[in-house]
């Protein structure tokens, strides 16, 4: 089945919105220090509440996806390429900051993203 540009582009639209069981073990924000030449994950905490919304550990405050909500990061992991940084998370991090496989998936999926842009002088935007 060959699939063209627009029909995979309507698809990952279509699977970025579907309703996910978030990773009660916290969230990532994912950037680029070109300066240094690394792709970053900041990793903060969060509890999930009887809703499935992520709540802030401290004033039980839904995160909401989009806003300024100032928040502390616990973390910051870095590495120069995808693997460099899961390697820093899944592996060396201890305890390991992700409980689900899907957040595994797509972390791998961001970071890939994020070194390509990284690579090619684009924009990096987290989905």
């Amino acid at each position: 089945m060959t699939v063209n540009a627009e029909e995979r582009a309507k698809l990952d639209n279509e699977l970025s919105n579907r309703f996910i069981d978030l990773d009660p073990d916290g969230y990532f924000i994912i950037y680029i220090d070109r300066e240094q030449g690394l792709i970053c994950a900041k990793h903060y905490t969060n509890t999930i509440n009887d809703k499935g919304l992520a709540t802030d550990p401290e004033t039980g405050e839904v995160l909401a996806c989009k806003g300024s909500l100032e928040r502390t990061h616990v973390t910051v992991y870095a590495g120069r390429t995808a693997k460099e940084l899961g390697i820093e998370i899944t592996e060396k991090a201890d305890p390991c900051p992700i409980s689900k496989l899907d957040h595994a998936l797509y972390l791998g999926r961001e970071f890939v993203k994020a070194e390509i842009a990284l690579l090619s002088g684009t924009e990096y935007i987290q989905d």
